[in-house]
This record gives structure tokens, C-alpha cells and sequence, in this order.
């Protein structure tokens, strides 16, 4: 993903901007944690009151799910919902993205969120670990956890892959772009190559960032994961 510049791993720049990103990412994550722990049990039943035949879609993420930065009506869980309603499935997508979420803070969070009844997950993580540099050894057994517990639990999965900075050499991205397809051949799961495929660096399709997607570029993702979700659902019992 082209989200920094070509530098050297140890540069003294990379070094601080790394450490202002965390600091950063630490504050929006507390705050966004607080309030997915508020909210999700209430979408949850929300979703299972108004449609009680639905099947309910946890969206397990970080700021590509949340909708950082994007009206709520335009964030990726809505999204998904209003296409799966257009294909003609009765879902409801629950957004339990938190933004600044790294693998590990999804994986604290997994076994909360599954407190209540849950028909399917999409895991999107792992972004904020390749952005900070993270050793891709705990990215790796962190996802690997996760997509365990939702194996042990009969959950069917999607897990979306996601690419690392370049500036971070070849030996580590090919360590970390292998972890997707791995754990989603070792879990029977279906796989998305790369979230943000056709989205990434296209200035028209994301916000003045550079990172997140705007409105177009969710549609985009939407567009293209819309049916694979609706493949996911064939799965549901």
C-alpha cells in the first residue's frame, strides 16, 4: 500500500511520525472502543428485533470499517447492507470497526463482541500493524487466534487481506502479505486479496489523507465484496 514514502526502516523521521501515528492511534482507539463496547450490543439487538429472520454480519475492523473521517451513511458496514439489500439478502451488517485497531486490539475485543448471537464475521486487520512497523510474527498469531475462535465457534468468515508499506523492505512484506492467504487456506475461510484493491493511491477514491477511502472509494470496496459476502451467508446455518 502506498501510504509512506520509499525511506529507509530506521529513519529518524519514520521513527517519529511512527511514534506520533501510535500516540494518535491510541487516543482515537480508546475513545472508539468505548463506544463500540456501548453501542454493539445494541445494534446487535436492534438488527435481530426488526428482522428477526436476518442474518446478522459482524464487521471486525479498524478505521477502513468505522468509516473514519466519512459521514456514518457512508461508512463500509452501510454500505454493504444497502448493496446485500439490492442483491436481494435480508442482512445486517453490524460495524465493530474501531480506527487505530491493530490486530491485537481486534483479537481483545473478538470474544466480547461475541456475547451476542452472530450469523457471519468479515475481519479487516492489520493495516495500523504494517503502518507502525509491528513485527508481522505477532500480526500473524494474532489473526490467527481470531480466525481460530471463529472457526471453534462455527462462525463462517471473510478475511480481507492487506498489503505492507513498501518502505519497509521486501522481507517484510512478503513475510506479512503471506499471512492472509495462509490463514484463510489453514480455516477453510473465503478470502479477499486487498481491501482497498482499485482504491489505494487513486486520489479521486480517497480522502485528503492518502489512507482512508472517501464515499466513492467504500462504494468501490462495496461493489466488490458485496457478492463474496453474499457467498459468505450460503455458509450460515
Amino acid at each position: 500500500m502506498q501510504f509512506l514514502n520509499n525511506r529507509s526502516r530506521r529513519s529518524p523521521k519514520i521513527a517519529g511520525a511512527r511514534a506520533c501515528t501510535s500516540q494518535y492511534g491510541m487516543m482515537v482507539r480508546n475513545v472508539n472502543v468505548l463506544l463500540v463496547f456501548l453501542l454493539v450490543p445494541m445494534l446487535v439487538f436492534a438488527a435481530r428485533a426488526q428482522a428477526s429472520d436476518a442474518k446478522t454480519i459482524l464487521a471486525l475492523g479498524d478505521s477502513l470499517t468505522a468509516g473514519y473521517g466519512l459521514a456514518q451513511s457512508d461508512a463500509f458496514p452501510v454500505q454493504l447492507q444497502a448493496a446485500l439489500v439490492e442483491l436481494g439478502v435480508n442482512a445486517q451488517v453490524v460495524n465493530a470497526g474501531v480506527s487505530g485497531d491493530t490486530s491485537a486490539g481486534g483479537r481483545s475485543r473478538l470474544q466480547w463482541l461475541l456475547s451476542n448471537p452472530v450469523d457471519a464475521v468479515i475481519v479487516e486487520l492489520g493495516a495500523n500493524d504494517g503502518l507502525r512497523g509491528l513485527d508481522p510474527t505477532q500480526t500473524r498469531n494474532n489473526l490467527d487466534w481470531i480466525m481460530a475462535t471463529l472457526k471453534k465457534n462455527q462462525i463462517p468468515t471473510l478475511i480481507t487481506g492487506m498489503y505492507a508499506p513498501p518502505n519497509l523492505g521486501e522481507d517484510y512484506g512478503a513475510e506479512f502479505n503471506a499471512i492472509y492467504p495462509d490463514l484463510a487456506k489453514k480455516y477453510g475461510a473465503l478470502y479477499d486479496r486487498f481491501y482497498l484493491e482499485g482504491v489505494a493511491a487513486d486520489p479521486a477514491l480517497n480522502q485528503a489523507d492518502g489512507i482512508h477511502p472517501n464515499a466513492d472509494g467504500v462504494a468501490l470496496i462495496v461493489k466488490r465484496l458485496a457478492p463474496r459476502v453474499q457467498e459468505l451467508l450460503q455458509h450460515t446455518k
